[in-house]
């Protein structure tokens, strides 16, 4: 109910951890619509994400690199994701290139 309060206020951050672990493909889409309306109230949200179909509508990536767990740390990419479909050369930026065709 704490949350719930500030959903249509503006100016807000809110920072999602992999919010579509577990969820069909029609709720992740359910989800994405529901962020974008929160972006579009004058909100930021930034997303920790693997799910490509999250990552394709994105504004904005940054790519955390460039292995998992002990082998990253590292930011390896900043740009929208068409620039890094174009441009990357991360392991993020080849499935991201498949995903978008």
């Amino acid at each position: 109910m704490k949350l719930a309060k500030y959903l249509d206020k503006k100016g807000n951050i809110y920072v999602l951890d992999e919010p579509t672990t577990g969820l069909h493909a029609s709720d992740v889409t359910t989800i994405m619509e529901l962020l974008d309306g929160l972006v579009e109230r004058g909100n930021t949200v930034i997303v920790i994400e693997h799910n490509l179909d999250v990552m394709k509508q994105a504004d904005y990536l940054i790519d955390v690199g460039p292995d998992g767990g002990t082998g990253g740390g590292e930011i390896v990419f900043t740009g929208t994701p068409r620039q890094m479909a174009e441009s990357s050369h991360t392991i993020t930026a080849e499935y991201l290139r498949k995903a978008l065709g």
